[in-house]
């Protein structure tokens, strides 16, 4: 039994990991080739590069790196030039190569099942990617296909904010100051990433979170919530590590909504950003505003998309009235142990 192919996905060009050689290369396939980028898709590894269209489906990946990892026991470097295609069932893949003893190597498992890729060698020495088919979206058609390289998405959107950190600036010096917001940040942010979560946007003590976007996530709420848990808890430990190093207090606050929103780059003719907008995006900024040190609040889309049988301490809270909004808000709340009210005055 032969594994089931659907179509090509992608075939991945190697370049020189510099911003000129990378911007040289992506000119030649759009002026000569004449092959548009794809504004929706992001590198999730870190690697930089550009994603190009070729027809409806299939896409080219340039690919910014060296070439020189050795950490695969097998000797399979991701950043090489290969061929990607898209299988039927991924896991049934994987137990062909494994029955048929033909080595892989395994990437981005962490970031979620729809992300997985196997990597194996054909007999020449070519490599070769396997991914799961989306049978909605083919290949490559969660590229940015609206007007103007913008899309709309059903995704889960999270807002994080620490609690206390004015007070924290007023009574420690920058130099203070800017190691615990490093380790903030690098503790949220893990913590997004492991979840299949995309990082948009970080400013002062808050930062924002996508699922379910630039790549559709069918269970987006439900990684929400579980990064919300895990954020509450683990920091948690941080802010108590800080009581202790530092004198000073401080909370998280989460907000989550769940629903449709645009995604694609916006700017200035200087400067562009790809991000999430729209309503979906400002409930769930304001539930973060109203949300106490401990506390996730989230939305009744969110709540209407998680399971009755999840083992989640879900408390139904009374509508809440956010600022903007005709109607109140059902919500609900994901609590910690502790609950302290550490809003900004």
């Amino acid at each position: 039994m032969s594994i089931k192919v659907r179509e090509l996905h992608h075939h991945a060009v190697r370049v020189a990991p510099t911003p000129g050689a990378l911007e040289r290369a992506r000119e030649f396939y759009a002026d000569v080739l004449g092959l548009g980028a794809d504004a929706g898709r992001t590198s999730g590894s870190g690697t930089p590069g550009h994603w190009l269209n070729v027809g409806e489906h299939g896409q080219i990946h340039l690919i910014g790196a060296d070439g020189n990892r050795h950490d695969d026991p097998n000797g399979i470097d991701t950043s090489e030039p290969h061929v990607a295609l898209a299988v039927a069932d991924l896991v049934e893949a994987r137990a062909d190569l494994e029955r048929r003893g033909i080595p892989f190597r395994v990437a981005n498992a962490a970031r979620g099942p729809e992300h997985t890729q196997l990597f194996l060698r054909d007999p020449a020495g070519n490599l070769i990617e396997l991914r799961q088919w989306d049978a909605g979206h083919g290949a490559a058609r969660s590229r940015a296909g609206e007007t103007n390289g913008y899309t709309r998405v059903r995704s889960a959107v999270l807002f994080a904010d620490m609690r206390g950190f004015t007070r924290v600036s007023e009574r420690l010096s920058p130099t203070d100051v800017v190691p615990l917001l490093n380790e903030y940040f690098d503790l949220l942010t893990g913590i997004a990433v492991e979840h299949g979560g995309t990082v948009f946007n970080m400013a002062g003590d808050g930062l924002m979170i996508g699922f379910g976007v630039p790549y559709e996530q069918a269970d987006a709420s439900r990684r929400a919530v579980d990064t919300a848990r895990e954020m509450l808890a683990r920091f948690g430990r941080l802010s108590t590590e800080w009581k202790r190093r530092h004198d000073v207090e401080t909370g998280l606050g989460i907000g989550i909504n769940a629903g449709e929103v645009i995604a694609g780059h916006v700017g200035s003719a200087r400067f562009t950003s790809y991000t999430i907008v729209g309503d979906t995006v400002n409930v769930a900024s304001r539930l973060s505003q109203r949300a106490r040190a401990g506390e996730a609040l989230f939305s009744a889309r969110v709540r209407e998309n998680l399971d009755d049988d999840e083992d989640y301490p879900l408390l139904e809270l009374p509508a809440l009235q956010l600022r903007g909004r005709a109607a109140p808000v059902q919500i609900y709340c994901l609590p910690a142990a502790e609950r302290i009210d550490l809003r900004e005055v």
